[in-house]
């Protein structure tokens, strides 16, 4: 009798276990994988985010100087494709040569002119180009020198201004200021939406990117080519996760009015820069303005972290000690964070 009894609360347990293994395995999450130069690091160019919502749309973001063009192993299928602004170290100017090439504290770098590490996997990927206007024309202008065709603007449906992914070719989907796109496999009910905010912050392509003769005209006044207004995103994934993308940025009223009292963001990635928002801001930012669940710091410019662990004395380890009631989580490159619709991070953290 007692050997049955052992048995039976035995398997009990087992299925307990196996039940509650399922019950979180279940959960859908958003998956966020950092595309930084030196893996398990987070290093000064590191600007790159690949999001993975559950229904499998797949975003990359800022790409930068550290994947490694179009061919970079990491990215795999990249439906969508965001910009901040143009500026060289999120247009990508120059990407790194290799993964791991160099120190974090100075990769390997290599040029990416004159079409740009964005325009060159844009086109490569046929990814959906998410970006304000005057960026939309500048890109689409490169993707088709890299094509020999004309890029398309992406059809929309609905309300929801709804574009549907994979596409036979790249395109772009402009949006003003305020304006939002839904982005959806063919075959799911639900898509992401990707709605474009204000950013704080100069917007200009380096000279290395333009063709003569504006090349030429702007270098004899020391010039960069203005190409409209920086922005930041709020993506809404379909499990509910809902994420600012801060672009670089100062403090701003948006930040408490639109960002938290609008969209109700609940997960932040807050750029800061060397002589741009600094540790303090975003702090601030942060706890008394947009309050989300959780928050990735980025752009610190700084080699943050050793062996995967924060320097001290460093802007992202004085962040992390100022940010208050809410987890942060310092982006490595290569390690994929799992987000549950709340911004709680369930994996890999």
């Amino acid at each position: 009798m007692k050997v049955t009894w052992f048995t039976a609360l035995s398997s009990a347990f087992v299925l307990s276990l196996s039940w509650l293994a399922h019950a979180q395995t279940a959960v859908p999450t958003v998956k966020i994988t950092p595309l930084g130069s030196h893996t398990g690091e987070l290093c000064p160019d590191d600007r790159a985010l690949l999001f993975e919502d559950p229904t499998g749309v797949r975003i990359l973001y800022d790409a930068g100087r550290t994947v490694a063009g179009s061919g970079d192993p990491r990215l795999g299928d990249v439906h969508v494709v965001l910009l901040s602004h143009a500026h060289g170290d999120h247009i990508g100017d120059r990407r790194v040569a290799k993964l791991n090439a160099g120190t974090c504290a100075k990769p390997e770098m290599v040029s990416a002119a004159p079409n740009s590490n964005t325009a060159e996997i844009a086109a490569a990927k046929n990814s959906t180009l998410v970006v304000s206007n005057d960026m939309g024309a500048f890109l689409s202008k490169k993707i088709q020198t890299i094509k020999g065709a004309e890029t398309a603007t992406c059809p929309t449906a609905g309300l929801a201004r709804e574009t549907t992914v994979p596409r036979p070719s790249p395109c772009v989907a402009n949006l003003q200021l305020g304006g939002k796109r839904t982005i959806k496999l063919s075959d799911a009910a639900n898509g992401v939406q990707i709605a474009l905010v204000q950013a704080d912050h100069s917007n200009n392509a380096p000279r290395s990117l333009l063709t003569d003769p504006e090349k030429a005209n702007l270098a004899a006044d020391n010039l960069n080519a203005y190409v409209g207004h920086a922005n930041g995103y709020v993506v809404t994934f379909t499990n509910g996760l809902k994420v600012y993308l801060s672009g670089d940025t100062a403090v701003m009223g948006d930040m408490k009015t639109i960002l938290n009292g609008f969209y109700k963001v609940n997960l932040a990635v807050m750029n800061m820069g060397s002589f741009a928002m600094q540790s303090e801001e975003s702090a601030f930012a942060i706890n008394e303005l947009i309050q989300p669940n959780a928050v990735i710091p980025s752009h610190a410019n700084e080699a943050a972290t050793t062996d995967g662990k924060v320097n001290p004395g460093t802007k992202t380890k004085q962040f992390i000690d100022l940010v208050k009631g809410r987890a942060v989580h310092v982006p490595l490159s290569g390690k994929t964070m799992k987000f549950n619709g709340d911004a709680k991070c369930v994996a890999d953290c």
